[in-house]
C-alpha cells in the first residue's frame, strides 16, 4: 500500500512512471461480494464496507490503495429546489433496480421558474457521532474510524439538475427558445452550489480529499499541492484545500459555441474557489477541448471517454499539465460471459499509444454485471498491465 500510495503521489505530481489503474467495483459488487456473514443491518453495513477493500485487493488487484482507517460520513441532507420530484422506478431480469423516471416538475421554464427556491441544508451531527462511536466501539481497537464528507463527490453537476428539473429534450429547446430562462436557471444552480459549500464551510463540515479520497470519476487524490498554507494556520478546511469533480454529460447533444455560450462562464465559477478540478465523465470532451474545457480553474484531469477520440486528446494534452484519464469501453468486461482478451488488448493498446506522453491513468467504470464470470475484472487489470509494460 505504501508504494501505491507513492505511484499515486508521483501520478498526480505529473511525474509517474506508469498509468495507475483503477477497476471501480461498486457497479458489480453484487457479482463479487459474498453473502453477509452479520446478522443485523448496522453490523452487515460495516461488513459490507470491508469486504469491499479485501475482495479487490485478493482477485481484482488494480492500484487502490486499501485504507488504514475506516470511515463514516457526515449525513447532510439538502432540499435543491424546494419542490418535489418523484421518481418512478425500474428493475432489469435480475430485480435490480436501475432504471428511473423522473416525473419532471418544470413543464414551461419562463412560468415554472419561480417555483424554484434557494437551496436549504441541515446535518445531522448527533447521528453521525453515535454512527461513529458505534463503529469504534466495532472496531476501534483494529482500526482508526474518521468522518468524512462526500455530500459534494458528485453534487457540481448543474446540468444533471437541469435535466432532473426538466428534463433533457427540455433543456435543449429551452436554449433556443428561452435563452434569458435559461440562463437565469443556470445562475440559480450556481448559486445553490456555491451556497452549499459556503454553508459547509461555516459549519465546519468540509474535509480534506486529497489523499486516498475519491477525487474525480474514478479516480483519487493523493497531492501534496493541497490544503493551502491557510490550512496550516487555521486548520480549516476551505473549497481551495479540496479537488473538486464535475461534468456536464447532459449536453453532449449540444453545439461546442451553445456549450461555451450556457455551460462554461458557470462551471468556471463553480470551479474558481477549489484548489484542483477534476473534469468529465462519460462525455466526450475533443469538441469542447480547446476553447472551452481547456479554460476551466485549476483543471488537472479530464475524463477521456469511450466516446472521445483519444489521439485528438493525446496531442492537446501531451505537456499541458492536465492528466488524460481513460475511460476504456466497460462493454469488454461487462458484456459476455467471457473476456474477448485479445480484443481487449487491442483496446487497451490503443488507449496507451494514443496518451503517450502524457500523464495518464485508466479507470474502468460502468461495468454493471459480469455475467457469472467474476475472474474478469482481474483478468482485464493483469491485460492492462501487460500492455503497460509493452507500449509504455
Amino acid at each position: 500500500m505504501a508504494e501505491r500510495t507513492a505511484l499515486w503521489y508521483r501520478h498526480n505530481a505529473l511525474q509517474g512512471e506508469r498509468p495507475p489503474i483503477v477497476m471501480e467495483l461498486d457497479t458489480f459488487e453484487d457479482d463479487m461480494l459474498p453473502a453477509p456473514r452479520c446478522a443485523s443491518p448496522a453490523a452487515q453495513r460495516i461488513e459490507r464496507n470491508l469486504l469491499r477493500h479485501i475482495v479487490n485487493y485478493e482477485e481484482i488487484g488494480d492500484d487502490k490503495v486499501v485504507p488504514a482507517t475506516y470511515t463514516v460520513y457526515w449525513d447532510i441532507s439538502i432540499d435543491e429546489f424546494g419542490i418535489d420530484i418523484p421518481t418512478e422506478h425500474g428493475t432489469d431480469a435480475s430485480g435490480r433496480t436501475v432504471g428511473y423516471h423522473w416525473q419532471h416538475p418544470i413543464k414551461n421554464l419562463s412560468e415554472d421558474f419561480r417555483r424554484l427556491k434557494p437551496a436549504t441544508f441541515s446535518v445531522d451531527r448527533d447521528g453521525t457521532y453515535a454512527w461513529k462511536a458505534f463503529v469504534e466501539d466495532v472496531l476501534g481497537d483494529i482500526l482508526p474510524v474518521e468522518i468524512k464528507n462526500a455530500s459534494l463527490r458528485w453534487h457540481a453537476t448543474p446540468c444533471a439538475k437541469i435535466v432532473r428539473l426538466m428534463g433533457l429534450e427540455s433543456m435543449m429547446i429551452a436554449m433556443i427558445d428561452e435563452p434569458d430562462a435559461m440562463h437565469a436557471l443556470f445562475g440559480y444552480l450556481r448559486d445553490n452550489i456555491l451556497a452549499f459549500v459556503r454553508w459547509q464551510e461555516r459549519e465546519g463540515l468540509l474535509t480534506l480529499n486529497n489523499g486516498n479520497d475519491y477525487a474525480g470519476a474514478g479516480s483519487y487524490g493523493f497531492t501534496h499541492e493541497l490544503p493551502t498554507e491557510n490550512y496550516y494556520r487555521t486548520g480549516r478546511v476551505t473549497p481551495a484545500d479540496q479537488w473538486l469533480n464535475m461534468n456536464s454529460q447532459e449536453t453532449v447533444s449540444i453545439s461546442p459555441r451553445m456549450y461555451g455560450r450556457y455551460v462554461l462562464p458557470y462551471y468556471c465559477e463553480i470551479a474558481e474557489p477549489f484548489g484542483l478540478t477534476y473534469y468529465g465523465c462519460c462525455e466526450p470532451v475533443h469538441d469542447i477541448w480547446e476553447k472551452y474545457v481547456s479554460k476551466l480553474p485549476h483543471l488537472r484531469k479530464v475524463s477521456i471517454s469511450a466516446w472521445c477520440n483519444e489521439e485528438y486528446m493525446g496531442e492537446a494534452l501531451r505537456g499541458s499539465g492536465v492528466i488524460y484519464s481513460r475511460k476504456p469501453s466497460p462493454n469488454f468486461v461487462g458484456v459476455g460471459a467471457t473476456l474477448d482478451e485479445e480484443g481487449f488488448a487491442a483496446h487497451i493498446r490503443k488507449t496507451l499509444t494514443a496518451a503517450r506522453g502524457c500523464s495518464a491513468e485508466i479507470i474502468f467504470r460502468d461495468i454493471y454485471t459480469l455475467n457469472g464470470n467474476r475472474s474478469k475484472p482481474g483478468r482485464a487489470v493483469q491485460i492492462t498491465r501487460d500492455m503497460i509494460d509493452e507500449v509504455w
